[in-house]
């Protein structure tokens, strides 16, 4: 059912009972010579890659931009038109540039929407997109809470549509055999797995500055708390770096939120728990730490937040770690393959090698992709789930979101991951959420 801007914010509190979807396929309408009209929301520094990535593709066609900065959404509207232009076999130049994103959701010719907002912007966006009709590529963390991931999840359910989460590790091929050969028990039965970030998010303290004209900044604010401007949480214009909002548990969720989403969600894969998640967290014993904290498993894995190397598993018969770019793998003490530094030789003769020594006849493959945003795309037209789909990205989201909820309160959680909720006495409910600013709400 589509959505016009009146009835958004009606629309915009949803149930947020858990679910399973029964399968891959879902019986939709498809469209598969048709090219998929986009819009994106949030142009900021991880949009500049998405957009100009999208344009590339010819079975895609950008015709919305989004940004409360006027500079950044109009600068993203020329970079779309010109590229028209100049390439005008892959589509016309024509791009509209807003700065409410309710004005993209309520298009009816728009197929696909792009989110590379601040996490604190993700969800109210995703669910009126997928309530409207449309199908959603959201950066990661999926969500800002544990309440906006069970929310996203029921809403692509009942809505039918394709969701991928920008967790692109995923889609690369070191990330995907270390996977395979910890699913396949090349080093025996998993006792423990590390994860490497930062710390956890802190409250934001930042002094007040002089806001320019340009920017919305009530709309920056949106759905978090109302708190005076400052460069740090959103710099003027165009910028090459990513913004400090990250940091700050208001807008974001720190590192553990943000790399954090990353090799959880590696140590997510390797261990086969897609469809569930830890049992417990634990806090460091100090309360001051910045990192300590432990995933406890049903099986008794754990998984560390450390400060190190990428996701490294550990297993009775050897260890597997990988990082973007960089892989080793040991058996019995012995280093088997590896690379990590020019020197070593080539990544991919590394990957080949693994691949035909111990892969060969796996039992266990995973889900193949080479490309994150082509599997999104290639997803939309047949109407099937992709590699880092709701479940996973939400599922993922809730690790990071249980780690800091450790963090913050100094204190272990009992989690219940098939129903997704507190085990009895294992949290307090204001932990799932956060209070949202009027007029918004999950």
């Amino acid at each position: 059912m589509k959505t016009n801007r009146r009835s958004f914010l009606k629309s915009a509190a949803v149930a947020t009972a858990p679910f399973i979807l029964p399968s891959r396929i879902w019986a939709a309408e498809t469209k598969p010579n048709d090219k998929i009209v986009m819009g994106f929301i949030g142009m900021g520094k991880q949009s500049h890659h998405l957009l100009g990535t999208f344009l590339q593709f010819p079975e895609c066609r950008v015709v919305a931009v989004c940004d409360v900065d006027t500079t950044r959404r109009t600068n993203a509207q020329n970079k779309v038109n010109e590229f028209y232009t100049r390439k005008p076999e892959m589509g016309s130049a024509g791009c509209q540039a807003y700065n409410d994103f309710r004005e993209i959701i309520a298009r009816k010719d728009i197929d696909a929407v792009c989110i590379a907002t601040p996490d604190h912007w993700h969800t109210i966006p995703m669910i009126a997109a997928l309530e409207s009709g449309k199908d959603v590529y959201c950066e990661k963390p999926l969500t800002h809470n544990i309440h906006e991931a069970i929310a996203v999840m029921d809403a692509v359910k009942k809505n039918k549509r394709v969701l991928q989460t920008g967790s692109m590790q995923r889609s690369m091929r070191e990330f995907r055999i270390a996977c395979e050969l910890v699913r396949n028990g090349a080093i025996g039965k998993i006792d423990h797995v590390d994860c490497s970030f930062g710390p956890p998010g802190v409250p934001c303290d930042l002094p007040e500055e002089s806001l320019e004209p340009g920017l919305d900044w009530d709309l920056w604010i949106g759905p978090g708390p109302m708190r005076p401007y400052n460069s740090i949480l959103s710099p003027r214009g165009i910028h090459d770096h990513f913004p400090d909002w990250r940091s700050y548990k208001e807008y974001g969720g720190g590192m553990v939120c943000d790399w954090g989403a990353h090799h959880l969600d590696i140590a997510q894969w390797g261990l086969g728990m897609d469809e569930s998640g830890p049992v417990e967290v634990h806090p460091p014993d100090d309360p001051k730490a910045t990192n300590g904290a432990v995933l406890h498993y049903a099986n008794g894995v754990r998984v560390t937040h450390v400060s190190g190397f990428g996701a490294e598993f550990f297993g009775s018969e050897g260890e597997v770690k990988v990082n973007r770019g960089q892989f080793e793998f040991y058996r019995d003490g012995k280093k088997v393959a590896g690379f990590v530094k020019r020197e070593d030789g080539s990544l991919g003769a590394t990957l080949q090698l693994v691949e035909n020594e111990y892969l060969k006849n796996a039992k266990v493959k995973l889900y193949k992709s080479d490309n994150h945003l082509k599997d999104f795309l290639d997803c939309v037209q047949s109407r099937t789930r992709p590699i880092t789909n709701e479940e996973v990205g939400g599922r993922t989201a809730i690790c990071c979101h249980l780690m800091n909820q450790a963090y913050y309160n100094h204190t272990t959680i009992t989690w219940k991951p098939k129903r997704m909720k507190f085990a009895r006495n294992g949290g307090k409910p204001e932990w799932l959420t956060r209070d949202y600013r009027a007029p918004w709400k999950v």
